[in-house]
Order: C-alpha cells, then structure tokens, then sequence
C-alpha cells in the first residue's frame, strides 16, 4: 500500500483556534516541497477559520485519494489527468490558482553538455546519448508525467534505457536527494530546487523552453460523488485561493530575491 504524507496546519503551527474547522486536502510534494505551504496554511487559520490537513502525494496518487472520497479537495498539476478527473465525474470543475515552470538539473561541469541546449528535447537527447546518470521522479506524479512525455516528443522511450536511468517511486525532495548523491540529472519544478537544501555539486543547467510551463490547479470532490466532502468549506478556500490576498502572498514568496509562484487565477 502506497504511503503519503499528512500536514496539519495544527502540525506546522503551535498557536491554533480551538474553533477551528477541519478540510483535507491533497497537494503535490512540489507544492510542499516548495515551502509555500508554511506561507498560506496560517494566513487560511487565520482568515477563515479553517485548519487545511494536506495530504502530500503525486498527483496521480492524488486523485485516487480524490476518487475515493478521502480528501475534499485538491491541489495538482497535470492539466491531462485533472480534466479527466472533471469528465468522469468525481471534480465538481478545474480553477486555475498559479504557476511555475520545470528546470533540468545536474552535475555542474555538465557532462552531457546540456546548458547551450536550445529546446529541452535537445538536452535531453544529449543527456541520453551520453547515457549519464538521469534520476526520474517514477512515481506517477506531475512532474514525472512530464517528464516522460518531454522523452517521447524527444522520440526517446524512457521504458528502453540503460542502468544510467534511475526511476527512483519517490517524492521532489527525496528525487532531489537521489540526484545530488549520485551527482545525476534530473528534472524538477523550480520551486522545489530553489527550496532544496542540499544541493552538493548540482546546478540549474537548462530552462525557459516554453513547454516546461507548470500549471497548478484546484479541483474541488464532488459531493454528488461523495456526499461526505466539506463541499462549503471547500467553496470558501477556493474563493480564499483566488483572492487578492492570495496573490499577495503566492507572488510575494521568494528564495534568495527569486519568485517561486506566479498567481494566475481568474
């Protein structure tokens, strides 16, 4: 049975109103990873009321727990999988909430020759022409949808590589810690590399190729589903979500003077 991650806002912080409702949300490990949590849970407590328990998972992960009625709400970015999730019934709809981007990663005297890369194709052709080291997330998640799917448009299936490429069935942080004990490439969302703490000898070594645009999204459970969801509390973390308040604090979240999110939800 696959394990995941529970996050209270109870958890995070000491000072917590006793009155306080309860939600549960699923997020992705690049949402936690990211730090960006720590930032909205308290500003949520303290505005709403509301204490959100997140549930820290891939997105594919994610939706089962959606599917299954076990969260009320949730937070990912793989647009494919979401709609589908809409479609078939079990998301009352798709909101927009912000945006990143994925980054390639690796040693910093780049091996592979990948950093004059023009498209993250090319980079990633040389990384497996070289046959050096490559980490994948392996685990269903967003970033490891993406990732397979930037190998197939390379004309590259990852299914038929060598021992340098390494799915490792785990989280961003933990993928990350793979990668820089291993000296490996990888791909991750810039916001959990730039809250990554232990870096070693990797570097950011490739983006800005417009087809690594990272979109994470809400979907609320739908009650007709599953009756049991906290469907007005959802409703006001949502609206909460999309507020002006919440674009404050997601596009005001830096690292180091850099933006980690940008808010973009209409």
């Amino acid at each position: 049975m696959k394990q995941f991650l529970i996050i209270s806002s109870l958890a995070l912080f000491a000072a917590v109103s006793a009155q306080a409702e309860t939600l549960r949300m699923a997020v992705t490990t690049s949402f936690h990873n990211s730090g960006l949590a720590k930032v909205l849970l308290p500003e949520i407590q303290k505005d709403l009321a509301l204490d959100v328990q997140l549930l820290v998972v891939g997105t594919g992960q994610a939706l089962k727990l959606g599917r299954a009625g076990d969260v009320d709400a949730i937070l990912v970015h793989s647009r494919a999988a979401e709609e589908a999730f809409v479609a078939e019934g079990y998301g009352t709809h798709r909101r927009e909430i912000m945006y990143n981007d994925f980054v390639l990663i690796g040693p910093a005297d780049d091996p592979a020759g990948i950093k004059d890369a023009t498209q993250v194709t090319d980079a990633l052709s040389a990384i497996a022409m070289a046959e050096a080291s490559f980490v994948s997330r392996g685990d269903d998640s967003g970033t490891h949808k993406k990732e397979l799917s930037l190998w197939q448009n390379a004309g590259l299936d990852a299914d038929g590589f060598g021992r340098w490429y390494r799915a490792v069935g785990a989280g961003m942080g933990a993928a990350l810690n793979t990668a820089s004990g291993l000296d490996a490439y990888i791909m991750s969302d810039r916001a959990s590399w730039l809250n990554f703490g232990n870096k070693g000898g990797l570097a950011l070594l490739f983006s800005g190729d417009p087809v690594l645009f990272n979109q994470y999204a809400f979907l609320p459970v739908d009650p007709a589903r599953h009756p049991h969801v906290k469907a007005e509390l959802v409703t006001k973390l949502e609206d909460w979500l999309t507020s002006p308040r919440a674009a404050e604090l997601i596009n005001g979240y830096t690292i180091d003077g850099e933006t980690l999110f940008v808010f973009n939800a209409k």
